[in-house]
């Protein structure tokens, strides 16, 4: 418990006992009143305050205009108790309210502990801790067992594991060796470690993600505008027919006006929308941090909201439903030997980052002589050409090929193929394979598990390789052998296709994916340790390379979501019916409180469920 809550439950407790003291002077008159005014403004001062405090800025019609208006009015009446009890139970509602929100608070805030305090330079001999904002890209720092990494780094010296479970929410740490790079906000654990930093803070992976989490409760769902916009009216409503109640059967009824105003009285104390102004607002903040835990960063609650009524889920393949590391399987050359055929593809390649190319490189297992190779070209979606040893060379796939006008022919094995052409006489074709994750099949599962209607998988990838791995992990359709701007064709396809109130969900890497992330219902960046992409471009993010996790969030919104639903209804429901109650004589004033504190109670607990990932069904 904080210090400011502490301070309320004392405030809380020495108001329950004056108003215990009051009740058993025997006094009576303005002595009596004074006396009840005692725990009235010892407990409530602060709900009074802000009531005067919002009249002066013309927000007049809110909750403690209506608890200040019910409780005077008890006083008029001479109901003292009554109007402290009313403040007592509001505010024994509200602390309790405001621990629940911390709850929820601290599940998301816990990533703000990710954040580095410092960073260690050697000057002069000697390690001085430095604020990262004030370590440049390039410098040298020191990071040792038991420290956060605080920017995002190269290895340069030492061995260790490396503990990134604050980020991915996965406990198992990661080793890392000279040529490594690292995470800013990860834990060192077991060795001392010299890293060559990469980006400056402002820019590294930490403050990104601190970023990402501070602005999450901005966007607000359907579901909270819907709450904000009905508290706008029903509020005044309830206020003027609060006053019409007073008002109408004394003056046209022959009514009792004590009997009429503490009815009205009452009329207000029950009308109080506090239980789904807080309870609803608090219900997807449980949401995100529980997902928070997870290693999912939500980047608001309207994405949470929408991603409840994901219909169709579409996979990249390759680093998604894949490894993304590549290995040379075979070899198939027509006139020239193995070691050329791989030599030329290698070399050709060796400008490119992808990680096809990467492979070739690691099957050649030689220094690439830059100085061989000169005119590279990256052709987009087909391959690439350059000129080797003043030979032109293409390596690529079968559109290219065709491109060159070289007599090409398909490889029986399963796998990624890259032909190879020089001086455009086709020269044979090196098979390269992506494992399947072994969290793909499951990941599948879970979603159907979900209702998911339809799973998709697009890639650039033969379409011998892409039926191959649908059929291991149980995907519904493959669209394959697609350009980077077909993958955005066939979402927009996608999604001129897809049922009303469904959402369509586009699952990438983030590295090469962003323009399909931002155009489809919900982006999820996956594997997104270090991506600026993917943290910019999507609208949910996962830390990891698990693809299981997509299910994982589905559920922790579609039960956010049922929980937000269900106090929408109770306190919808009771508060309806308590104000009839409250209107024809039937409730009394402690029945009144019932209605709001203890409606508001019960919402804010079932709100805090959506924290417990665990129960999620």
């Amino acid at each position: 418990m904080t210090k400011k809550q502490k301070k309320w439950l004392y405030r809380i407790i020495i108001s329950i006992l004056l108003l215990i003291v009051a009740n058993l002077i025997p006094l009576n008159g303005v002595i009596r009143l004074l006396i009840f005014l005692i725990p009235y403004l010892v407990v409530g001062w602060d709900v009074l305050w802000k009531a005067i405090r919002n009249i002066s800025k013309g927000q007049v019609f809110d909750e403690n205009f209506l608890m200040a208006i019910a409780t005077i009015g008890a006083f008029v009446l001479g109901d003292y108790s009554e109007g402290v009890l009313v403040l007592l139970f509001y505010q024994i509602g509200e602390l309790f309210q405001n621990y629940a929100v911390g709850k929820s608070r601290k599940s998301i805030t816990a990533l703000m502990d990710i954040r580095p305090d410092y960073a260690n330079i050697e000057r002069d001999g000697e390690l001085v801790q430095v604020d990262p904002d004030e370590v440049a890209v390039g410098d040298t720092i020191i990071v040792k067992p038991g420290e956060k990494i605080p920017l995002d780094s190269v290895v340069l010296e030492g061995f260790s594991a490396v503990n990134t479970s604050a980020l991915t929410g996965e406990s198992l740490p990661r080793d890392v060796k000279p040529g490594d790079d690292v995470i800013s906000g990860c834990i060192n654990q077991t060795g001392l470690l010299t890293l060559k930093v990469s980006k400056e803070f402002g820019e590294s992976t930490v403050s990104k993600i601190l970023d990402l989490v501070e602005n999450s409760m901005q966007k607000k769902a359907k579901s909270e505008n819907f709450i904000t916009k009905f508290s706008r009216y029903y509020t005044p409503v309830v206020v003027i027919s609060a006053v019409l109640l007073a008002l109408i059967p004394p003056l046209f009824f022959g009514g009792v006006w004590s009997e009429w105003v503490e009815r009205a009285l009452i009329f207000l104390v029950i009308s109080c929308p506090c239980a789904l102004v807080i309870s609803i607002p608090l219900s997807f903040f449980g949401g995100i941090g529980g997902a928070s835990k997870m290693g999912i960063l939500v980047k608001g609650s309207n994405y949470l909201e929408a991603l409840s009524e994901a219909g169709i889920v579409v996979f990249d393949k390759t680093g998604t439903l894949t490894q993304g590391t590549f290995k040379v399987t075979a070899l198939h050359p027509e006139k020239i030997s193995e070691s050329e055929l791989l030599s030329y593809a290698a070399l050709a390649e060796s400008y490119s980052n992808h990680p096809i190319s990467l492979s070739l490189q690691e099957a050649y297992g030689k220094p690439i002589d830059k100085s061989r190779i000169r005119d590279y070209t990256e052709i987009s979606g087909h391959g690439v050409s350059a000129v080797v040893d003043g030979k032109v060379i293409h390596a690529g796939n079968g559109k290219l090929m065709k491109q060159i006008g070289a007599d090409y022919h398909e490889c029986h094995l399963v796998g990624t193929v890259v032909h190879l052409a020089i001086d455009g006489i086709y020269e044979g074709h090196i098979v390269i394979a992506d494992e399947v994750k072994p969290q793909a099949k499951q990941a599948l599962a879970a979603l159907k598990a979900q209702k998911v209607r339809e799973t998709i998988m697009l890639t650039g990838d033969s379409k011998a390789v892409a039926e191959n791995i649908a059929k291991q992990i149980g995907i519904d359709k493959v669209s394959a052998e697609l350009l980077p701007n077909d993958k955005v064709n066939e979402v927009d396809r996608l999604l001129s296709q897809k049922l009303p109130k469904e959402k369509l969900v586009f699952v990438g890497d983030g590295i090469n994916d962003a323009p399909v992330l931002s155009r489809s219902d919900i982006g999820v960046a996956m594997g997104a340790l270090g991506s600026d992409a993917a943290i910019e471009a999507a609208d949910i993010v996962l830390m990891d390379d698990n693809p299981a996790k997509v299910a994982t969030a589905i559920k922790i919104s579609r039960k956010t979501l049922r929980i937000v639903k269900q106090n929408i209804i109770f306190a919808i429901g009771i508060k309806f019916l308590a104000l009839i109650l409250g209107a024809i004589g039937i409730a009394n004033m402690g029945q009144a409180i019932f209605a709001d504190v203890g409606v508001m109670i019960l919402a804010v607990l079932n709100a805090t469920r959506a924290l417990n990932i665990k129960n999620i069904e």
